[in-house]
């Protein structure tokens, strides 16, 4: 389990709270106004930015102090951060090893990762000839191969037309279910929310709440939240 105890996160004039577990093998949409502090809360988690109160908890160990490298998370972002100058799967490989020395068997997992995305006979071509959607499947093996129990999902598919988004947001839950991980995915669409997620974290007026059921919610919301769905 993960737990955000008593945590504040600051930057400038603005400040999040959060005080909230997340738990083994569920999926968590995060969802908010814009700007309320959702991509935040996933770079805080991360390590990318520290906490300024409070503490991170794995498994009741504190972490809060841990290099994002050496944190139990992996983190996908909305441009798929892919280098151009790579293969795909280098740029899966990446994953393993950022000196891509990667034995025998570390190239049969990126290969048993690409194939398990569909991109089985892209490995040798670059990001810039593949398909937005390939694309986001390129970044989803790299973040496979990692095999951390928390995948964090920052509007990756964002770009992605509807049917192609609903396509990747199955094939994310597939993969998180077969890997038994935990997903937190931060999205502004509640049809994301009742096609991917077991719980929601709703983010607003400087605080991340605990989860809650999507289900009960997203067909009871309360006021606040009913005014953020419009």
């Amino acid at each position: 389990m993960l737990r955000l105890e008593a945590a504040e996160i600051t930057q400038d004039t603005f400040k999040l709270r959060a005080d909230l577990s997340i738990e083994r093998s569920r999926k968590y949409a995060v969802i908010g106004p814009s700007g309320a502090g959702k991509s935040t809360l996933l770079a805080a988690l991360c390590g990318f930015i520290p906490l300024s109160k409070g503490r991170l908890l794995w498994q009741d160990n504190n972490i809060t102090s841990f290099a994002p490298g050496n944190r139990p998370m992996t983190m996908l972002f909305q441009d798929n951060n892919l280098f151009p100058h790579l293969s795909v799967q280098q740029n899966v490989g990446l994953g393993l090893r950022p000196d891509l020395r990667l034995s025998s068997g570390e190239k049969d997992l990126v290969q048993n990762a690409l194939s398990r995305v569909g991109l089985g006979d892209f490995a040798q071509r670059k990001p810039g000839v593949l398909s937005g959607g390939q694309q986001s499947r390129a970044a989803l093996a790299r973040v496979l191969v990692q095999a951390r129990p928390l995948v964090l999902l920052d509007e990756p598919f964002a770009a992605l037309g509807p049917a192609l988004r609903n396509e990747m947001l199955d094939l994310v839950a597939e993969l998180i279910t077969e890997t038994k991980a935990s997903l937190i995915m931060v999205t502004h669409a509640p049809e994301d929310v009742r096609r991917i997620a077991d719980d929601v974290i709703f983010v607003a007026n400087g605080v991340a709440e605990e989860p809650r059921p999507a289900a009960a919610l997203m067909d009871n919301p309360p006021q606040e939240l009913r005014d953020y769905l419009g």
